[in-house]
């Protein structure tokens, strides 16, 4: 059985939050053009550029992203637009063909830039984990520190979308996950005055301390006491940093994680007792764990077994 106490907050969350689906693209282009991206999305769209360079404009943002050779993307779904031109409206992107052997785009006579990309599709119940930790556009440029991975992947991904070989198609799905898990990297490295959320947490030493002891022992009977003891700092400094940094005090922080854990549980074939599935989070009691529950996802567990499973 996996050590839980071996595993860092930021892999427990991922490993909890695994993609129900990968989808990888490129687009080859060139000259003049832009494409436009007019809809919301579900999911997290990453994209790169593997050659070339063009602008990124995304709705709600008050100032372009100039891309160039190398530079990475992630986009959390609000419409965008990409292209050479600023003044250009752009060609609807659902307009444009997709090769289904090689999976991607040709817009345009030319190739001068080649753009890889994809979106990774999540369960509606955790993407907010994610979306409420990350902006709406995350621009890593190629020269940023620690980049070098991102630039391999983005280079090998190239390389599987063009050439076509033996599980090509496999590949593609592995190595957008590791362009997207190593930009989370990248923006918790360069996160700032950013808003508040668990990527922020992670990378403070104290809070990170203590979310770490809550990733490794989440059925433990914590209290703000021993949290903040495991963070080396007062009750009221903890609570109060906790909250500026992650969003949420630190008793409903453990509350949505707990919860975050029964939900996965609750749609494994392998645990299906209600009162298993409670000792796991912490809950001698499936009446107070059905409470919790209720409280934090917005329906009792056995409505949230039955909502997700039932096919679409």
């Amino acid at each position: 059985m996996l050590d839980r106490s071996d595993m860092d907050p930021l892999s427990d969350i991922l490993a909890l939050l695994q993609p129900k689906s990968v989808e990888t693209y490129g687009v080859v282009s060139g000259g003049d053009w832009a494409l436009d991206f007019p809809r919301r999305y579900e999911g997290i769209k990453f994209g790169a550029v593997a050659r070339g360079g063009c602008w990124l404009r995304v709705s709600g943002e008050p100032q372009p992203f100039k891309l160039e050779e190398g530079d990475c993307y992630l986009l959390t779904g609000q419409p965008y637009w990409l292209g050479t031109d600023l003044e250009f409206p752009g060609t609807d992107a659902r307009t444009i063909f997709v090769d289904l052997k090689t999976r991607v785009a040709q817009h345009g006579p030319h190739d001068d830039t080649f753009l890889v990309g994809g979106r990774l599709m999540f369960d509606a119940s955790h993407q907010v984990l994610l979306t409420g930790a990350l902006p709406a556009v995350m621009h890593i440029p190629a020269a940023a520190d620690e980049a070098e991975t991102l630039r391999w992947t983005l280079k090998q991904l190239a390389k599987e979308l063009t050439e076509m070989r033996p599980g090509g198609a496999l590949m593609s799905e592995h190595l957008g996950h590791i362009l997207f898990v190593n930009a989370l990297r990248l923006h918790m490295a360069s996160e700032g005055e950013g808003a508040p959320g668990w990527l922020k947490g992670l990378n403070d030493p104290r809070i990170g301390r203590a979310l770490r002891a809550v990733h490794a022992e989440p059925a433990r009977r914590w209290t703000l006491e021993q949290l903040a003891s495991e963070a080396g700092m007062s009750r009221t400094a903890f609570a109060l940093h906790f909250k500026a940094l992650v969003g949420w005090p630190p008793l409903d922080y453990l509350l949505r994680w707990r919860m975050r854990l029964a939900a996965r549980a609750l749609l494994s074939p392998e645990r299906t007792r209600l009162a298993e599935i409670a000792l796991s989070v912490g809950y001698e009691s499936e009446s107070a764990f059905s409470a919790a529950f209720k409280r934090a996802m917005g329906c009792a567990p056995k409505h949230y077994q039955s909502r997700i499973r039932q096919p679409v």
